[in-house]
């Protein structure tokens, strides 16, 4: 019988994603193909280059300061996030972030199972304590074909450099 609980801090590890870190707040195999969230962390001077994909996402920043990029009638303009504020993502909808502010910046973020798996399949163990390493192209191939097996579309260098994102 399931029941009520508390996830404390931790409870389900923390994945690398090549900059941003993710802790998951339910678990995928726990989700009941309703929805499923997490906390993100965002690096200051990090960004999270251009991509879409068929799962909405709703995000809740709880400290920080971020940038959304939105793209509406063909053309793109980065958005202010502060804390509190709410951004939702419609499925497909090209969208990228990017924390200006020099402290990291905290989401609580809702979305689906699926792109939970996804997230398990691409991110990395993170050890608290442990820097972060730079991906390996090994990683970022694994990274692209992963997101090709889910449907995901990632922006290429140029589109990412056209909204000043360098990808590297």
């Amino acid at each position: 019988m399931q029941s009520t609980h508390i996830v404390k801090e931790g409870t389900y590890g923390g994945l690398d994603v090549f900059g941003p870190t993710l802790e998951f707040l339910i678990v995928p195999e726990e989700a009941d193909g309703a929805y499923w969230s997490m906390r993100g962390t965002i690096p200051p001077g990090v960004s999270v280059p251009l991509h879409s994909h068929p799962d909405m996402e709703s995000f809740c920043l709880v400290s920080g300061a971020v940038q959304v990029m939105s793209q509406r009638e063909g053309k793109f303009e980065w958005l202010d996030v502060r804390p509190g504020e709410f951004v939702h993502v419609p499925s497909t909808a090209r969208h990228s972030w990017g924390n200006t502010s020099s402290e990291p910046a905290v989401q609580l973020i809702t979305t689906s199972p699926k792109l939970g798996r996804f997230f398990q399949e691409v991110g990395r163990p993170v050890t608290p304590g442990t820097p972060l390493l730079p991906p390996t192209p090994d990683d970022l191939q694994h990274f692209m074909r992963v997101a090709a097996k889910y449907n995901y579309w990632l922006g290429s260098p140029a589109e990412n450099a056209a909204i000043g994102i360098g990808l590297t």
